[in-house]
């Protein structure tokens, strides 16, 4: 049998664009080489508790019968309505320096006042930046201009602590280029958490996972879980068959992969010369999830997500050390608009981390290093918040190191490359990417991201 399309992973994109493909009766099987659904956006199970990974919320929330919006897009392209995703809206979150303090919801003018009052000289030239936000097209992929964001901010605001803690939870949520971020990229992020904003869903990551596997199923998908590809085999420029782990070859017209541009290439055979784009990416993080006896906001914790910095000039970069517990991302999940409570309380701890260094540990020393740099991390954020230990009763940890062994991802690379293939395509004419490093960010984007590239691809054609 010869398949419309192999879509190689499991993860948003992956699934998205299955679910698109196959609404249009194309023949699609999703192979993805662990057991459980998601890559950078799954879940996993320690102790009898359901831990999400990846994105601590949802981004792009928009209310009902908003259809313009990502969002929106979305549940039309998949054929969802906004009830079927069951999304919950943050309470309120942050931006937290030294000596600064910026707080956001899902109403911007929320936000704008708040700059208003902390940065009262700086906010004619933040309206003018977010006029020209709105007024840039950041979703045209034919656009193959870098435009780095510092100078265009630098343009509208002089203050540069304002200039570090808009950047903040931006860079966090979706930049793979260190210290600096391409403009698209800053509009795609500004506009989803300022501009729309953060919500989870009931059930997590579990859910929605679940909701997008039912449908894909339902519409004749064929979904191979444990099944990793070890070879995508092409002739003349033309992918003919991907080869299993298994050794199974498996035929098809098209193949849409989500495993990053870079780890795409790697799999071809015969090996493809490398590009201007092939970046390795090093933007990657350690978490720690803090489960306590209470209430998060009983302990100090009342926002939903906070963006840190303790030092006063943001640092977005791969630290020298293992960790960087200057600054990070602290996230409640109890802080969201959740009909029933949740059982436990949860706080979530990132931080930015070094993948070399963790991939360079034994087992003995990397089970040691996890315990010791998540002690740090928790050392410095004390400094800045209030001590939870006397309330916590359990804590795990991954790091980069876990990243890339359960997504394939080179240096864990949480965003993948900083050099994005915006329309997709690779050196094989039938051979395209979707995902991490297409370009379109955070949970809305990758799934949109399988949605556009199977539409313009395959089913345009």
């Amino acid at each position: 049998m010869v398949y419309d399309a192999i879509i190689i992973g499991s993860g948003l994109s992956g699934l998205s664009a299955g679910i698109r493909l196959a609404m249009f009766n194309k023949n699609v099987c999703i192979v993805e080489k662990h057991t459980v659904l998601g890559g950078l956006n799954s879940f996993y199970v320690r102790k009898n508790r359901t831990f999400d990974v990846g994105l601590h919320a949802m981004t792009n929330f928009t209310p009902k019968g908003v259809r313009k919006s990502p969002l929106g897009k979305l549940l039309k392209q998949l054929r969802f309505s906004h009830d079927d995703f069951r999304l919950c809206q943050q309470h309120m979150s942050e931006i937290r320096f030294p000596e600064h303090v910026l707080r956001f919801t899902n109403d911007f003018e929320y936000f704008r006042q708040e700059v208003s009052e902390r940065f009262p000289k700086e906010i004619d030239g933040f309206n003018k930046l977010v006029k020209k936000i709105l007024a840039f097209d950041e979703l045209d992929i034919d656009d193959k201009k870098v435009l780095s964001s510092r100078p265009i901010l630098e343009s509208f605001i002089k203050d540069p602590i304002l200039i570090d803690m808009l950047n903040c939870p931006l860079m966090y949520y979706g930049n793979a280029r260190e210290s600096d971020m391409d403009f698209y990229q800053f509009v795609i992020m500004f506009k989803s958490i300022f501009l729309e904003g953060f919500a989870k869903p009931v059930g997590g990551m579990q859910y929605i996972l679940g909701l997008l596997e039912q449908k894909f199923k339902q519409l004749g998908g064929e979904l191979r879980m444990g099944s990793g590809v070890t070879s995508i085999n092409a002739k003349n420029q033309t992918v003919e068959s991907v080869t299993l782990d298994d050794g199974e070859n498996l035929f098809a017209e098209n193949v849409i992969s989500s495993m990053g541009y870079i780890e795409t290439l790697n799999h071809c055979s015969p090996l493809l010369h490398k590009t201007e784009y092939c970046v390795t990416g090093q933007v990657s993080f350690m978490e720690s999830l803090c489960v306590v006896d209470c209430e998060p906001k009983d302990l100090g914790y009342d926002k939903s997500i906070v963006f840190f910095s303790t030092q006063p000039e943001f640092n977005y970069k791969v630290p020298s050390e293992m960790i960087n517990t200057t600054t990070g991302v602290l996230c409640c999940a109890n802080n969201f608009n959740y009909p029933e409570p949740i059982k436990e309380g949860l706080i979530r701890l990132t931080n930015l981390a070094n993948f070399s260094q963790w991939d360079s540990l034994s087992r003995k020393d990397y089970i040691a290093a996890k315990k010791y740099w998540r002690n740090q991390a928790l050392e410095s954020l004390f400094t800045f918040f209030p001590d939870f230990r006397s309330n916590m009763v359990f804590i795990d940890s991954f790091t980069p190191k876990t990243i890339k062994k359960y997504t394939g991802h080179l240096n864990g690379a949480v965003y993948g490359s900083p050099n994005k293939i915006k329309d997709g395509k690779t050196p094989v004419k039938n051979l395209f990417i979707c995902g991490t490093d297409q370009g379109f960010l955070g949970i809305v984007g990758a799934t949109l991201s399988g949605i556009s590239m199977a539409n313009l691809h395959i089913l345009q054609k």
